[in-house]
């Protein structure tokens, strides 16, 4: 898959919306955009996270 792609799909493998709504138009690329920032922002939380963790 390409980069392009992958940022495509990348809501629809994490569940946010489904691939068919993104076919029929009813999900835009501002949608698909606005997904993709948030699951950005999940991911960089996630590793701070995990940055504050104590080590064992």
């Amino acid at each position: 898959m390409t980069d392009d792609e992958d940022w495509i799909m990348r809501p629809c493998v994490r569940g946010m919306c489904l691939y068919e709504s993104m076919l029929s138009g009813k999900i835009g690329l501002h949608d698909i955009a606005r997904m993709n920032e948030a699951l950005d922002v999940l991911e960089i939380n996630r590793h701070k996270a995990q940055a504050l963790q104590p080590r064992e």
